[in-house]
């Protein structure tokens, strides 16, 4: 057992490409502002156009063996990232409360900001989100809620690792782990098994999205009560984007299940 703990370790924190990481801005792949845009304005422009076009695998045999990929590879990245970022705090975070709120002129490098890295390419990865649900012809889960949120979440990862954002670390470790349970909700259902916890999926994103304001009012009191915490105008953009997704996550939830339950009520005899 610990020899497997310990081999852990070494791969998800201690390894040198780990340790000694450094997002240095205009030499790390991806770390420019030119990069970003870029990034963000093919996605939405190509699935504006994909979306007007009649692209569909849904009658092959090629769409689901696609999205079972996709989903596993998917969720074995969040685990390992939740798995990796966890073990970070634990083991190389000189203060645990550091985990919250950085000290000022944080540099960004580390296992922490490593994993921070690996969030940010996964979220570019995720685009293929989108491309299967056109694929798939699906259009009608192409909502403004799921376009949205996959374009500026890429934008909130680049300013964790640009501006050496406080709190990350706590929004890495809750986000991953419920994309484990989203993707593997969506592997099962691309091999043909249709779970019935689909809800408890968008509960745990609207949890995860209430929890990231209650912790945040721990590092504003760091921040206020202290020297300052490193990052906090990027903690500001992630606090507005993650108000908008709780408010898109709530009317989700409403229009897919609250009414639905009351339809159900009103059909009884």
């Amino acid at each position: 057992m610990n020899s497997i703990f310990s081999t852990l370790l070494y791969w998800l924190v201690n390894h040198p490409k780990i340790l000694y990481f450094s997002w240095t801005q205009g030499q790390t792949f991806g770390s420019t502002p030119q990069f970003l845009i870029l990034t963000v304005l093919t996605y939405l422009i190509f699935t504006l156009l994909l979306s007007h076009k009649s692209f569909s695998l849904s009658g092959t045999k090629l769409l689901k063996p696609i999205t079972a990929i996709h989903s596993l590879t998917l969720f074995l990245l969040s685990l390992i990232m939740a798995i990796g970022c966890i073990l970070t705090i634990i083991f190389r975070t000189h203060k645990l409360h550091h985990a919250i709120c950085f000290p000022p002129q944080t540099k960004s490098s580390g296992p922490l900001f490593f994993w921070a890295y690996i969030f940010y390419l996964s979220k570019i990865l995720e685009f293929m989100d989108t491309l299967l649900i056109i694929l798939s012809n699906a259009i009608k889960r192409l909502t403004f809620l799921h376009v949205y949120h996959h374009a500026t979440v890429v934008i909130m990862c680049y300013l964790w690792l640009s501006t050496c954002q406080s709190l990350f670390p706590v929004a890495l470790v809750t986000n991953a782990l419920v994309h484990v349970l989203m993707y593997w909700y969506y592997l099962l259902c691309a091999v043909g098994i249709r779970p019935k916890w689909k809800r408890l999926v968008t509960n745990c994103q609207i949890v995860q999205f209430v929890f990231s304001f209650l912790i945040s009012g721990l590092m504003l009191y760091y921040h206020f009560s202290g020297v300052g915490c490193s990052g906090i105008w990027g903690w500001c953009f992630n606090a507005v984007f993650n108000a908008s997704l709780l408010a898109l996550f709530v009317d989700f939830h409403f229009k897919s299940y609250a009414k639905k339950n009351i339809d159900d009520k009103d059909k009884r005899p």
